[in-house]
């Protein structure tokens, strides 16, 4: 009997590893990669919580997109891999308060921006993308077959109708 082995990815976490694995996380308006080599069963997740940095630091951290990508980059060194060999898939960015005004702040839209300019970067496209709306989903994917389940939770106010 084969156990899968599992790893829930907070805000700013990246794991990347091989089969038989499952990675999973939540998102609002935080968005996640995933990278997967269908012939090897290797890949990774990131979870970006920010679009870019503020401050300069030393170490990468997986809550900015552009660390994120560059922790991509180490782990496919490693791997003796190239960015073209591999699936992408890209989710997240939500809006988390519909209807409140506070969408000015707009940070679902301003991670998934930042996520497309490094995917772009390195020529990628994603397979599969399900982002934006209103709500957040839970991801969870499996590196044997690189599939991603996702459950979408929809937070649009409903519209009020007048009866009488």
């Amino acid at each position: 009997m084969s156990t899968i082995r599992q790893l829930h990815l907070a805000p700013g976490g990246f794991h990347f590893g091989a089969a038989p694995l499952h990675l999973s996380t939540l998102l609002g308006s935080c968005v996640t990669v995933t990278l997967w080599h269908p012939r090897r069963h290797i890949g990774g997740m990131c979870h970006i919580q920010f679009p870019r940095r503020t401050t300069h630091a030393a170490a990468l951290d997986g809550r900015y997109a552009e660390d994120a990508f560059a922790l991509f980059d180490q782990a496919l060194e490693r791997h003796g891999t190239c960015a073209h060999e591999y699936i992408t898939k890209l989710f997240g960015g939500g809006n988390m308060f519909p209807g409140t005004g506070a969408s000015t702040i707009d940070v679902g839209n301003k991670n998934l921006a930042a996520a497309r300019r490094q995917l772009a970067a390195r020529h990628l496209k994603p397979a599969v993308e399900h982002v934006g709306g209103a709500g957040h989903r839970k991801l969870i994917f499996d590196l044997a077959s690189g599939d991603v389940w996702l459950a979408f939770s929809n937070l649009e106010p409903l519209k009020e109708t007048a009866s009488g």
